[in-house]
């Protein structure tokens, strides 16, 4: 496939100054950034793109080179001032991550929590912080407002977080110059590392806060009040912006989040909104039928009818008395499985009952009365 205009890569014209070429790197770097286009599978050979157009016309030489020979001008066998041997002028393909570099603090300085120019860099974010958190289902279904206790780091009052003694003020790193990192030339590629005289944070402080001991921040238990919606389940997590651990030295502080455990119920089992539980039934309202009341997880009760000749297993449903849906919609299902009691601790005359009612059912049904007729003969027949 053939190669676009360098100068159409960057969006810009021909006769573009170096500012102006600068300024149209930046923007198209910015635009098609993979990181910023994670759904976008072009935006990675796009971005190389604007690299390789970049690194040729910020170099006068390579520009002058390219303005008169295009993309030939890189090619092998082309040579050419300042070239290097065997290759093109250049030597081939443009060095795509010294054009990056070139630029990257001025594009994605927020990204690594940094400051342009000689503002220094920003302090370090705070970490962010979680919080496992228990509830019971009735608290799930209802909503609930839940006060808890979280031990995290918080601003320094004494130093209002610079972590700087008597309101003096950080000093700019020295070794860095504020930029919280330094560049090494090792043969041909330039190594970046974290300061090591200000660990990043590109100042210093020469009379630490006798609290914090120059963090800018100590260790505390707060209190926070969080909003549980009703319908959350076991998984739900919950964002509390900048209530996680304060930053080093005034740094923006990390977030809480608050993930939530719905414990196992009595009686209930949960799936999604919908709600299932057993209930025990007698026998008589089992073959005769009639209505019962069941508990509901809203603390009512709800009456269910029951067919005549139900069997245990039979399941019933009670419409919208599940659990409400957490992001809207219309709440789940209740779902009553009938169990079956058989009786027990029998009065003598509710034996004659049953002894009637088993003796008037075989008379109802003779090939039932055949079948345990035969039965009897044959355990009768293994006692003798």
């Amino acid at each position: 496939m053939a190669k676009r205009d360098y100068y159409e890569v960057l969006g810009v014209s021909k006769g573009a100054s170096a500012d102006e070429i600068k300024k149209g790197y930046r923007t198209k770097a910015k635009e098609l950034h993979p990181d910023r286009n994670i759904d976008n599978p072009n935006a990675e050979t796009q971005f190389k793109e604007a690299n390789e157009a970049y690194e040729v016309l910020k170099d006068a030489d390579k520009k002058a080179a390219y303005d008169r020979f295009g993309h030939a001008a890189f090619e092998g066998g082309m040579g050419g001032g300042g070239g290097r041997p065997g290759g093109g002028f250049g030597g081939g393909h443009p060095d795509m991550g010294s054009a990056f570099s070139d630029i990257f603090d001025d594009l994605f300085g927020d990204f690594a929590g940094g400051q342009r120019g000689g503002g220094g860099r920003r302090a370090a974010r705070g970490s962010d912080l979680r919080y496992n958190l228990r509830i019971s289902l009735e608290d799930a279904f209802a909503g609930m407002q839940k006060t808890i206790n979280v031990p995290t780091s918080i601003s320094c009052d004494t130093c209002n977080g610079s972590g700087a003694e008597g309101g003096s003020e950080p000093t700019t790193c020295p070794t860095c110059s504020g930029m919280g990192k330094v560049r090494a030339q090792q043969g041909f590629f330039t190594v970046e590392r974290t300061c090591p005289t200000c660990s990043g944070i590109g100042q210093i402080i020469k009379n630490p806060c006798k609290v914090c001991s120059g963090a800018g921040r100590v260790e505390k238990d707060r209190a926070l009040s969080v909003n549980i919606p009703a319908g959350v389940e076991t998984g739900t997590r919950i964002r509390l912006a900048g209530e996680g651990e304060a930053g080093m030295r005034g740094g923006p502080t990390g977030d809480l989040y608050i993930f939530i455990e719905v414990s196992d119920h009595k009686l209930f089992e949960r799936d999604g909104t919908n709600l299932f539980c057993r209930v025990p039934v007698s026998m008589g309202t089992a073959a005769l039928g009639g209505s019962i009341e069941v508990p509901t997880i809203d603390g009512g009760r709800g009456r269910v009818q029951i067919p005549a000749g139900s069997q245990s297993g039979r399941q019933m449903r009670l419409r919208s008395k599940g659990m409400p849906a957490l992001r809207g919609g219309a709440p789940g299902d209740m779902f009553i499985e009938l169990a079956v009691e058989t009786p027990v601790n029998l009065t003598s005359r509710q034996k004659e009952l049953l002894r009637e009612f088993a003796d008037l059912s075989e008379e109802n049904n003779p090939e039932s009365s055949s079948f345990f007729s035969s039965v009897k003969s044959f355990w009768d027949s293994m006692k003798g």
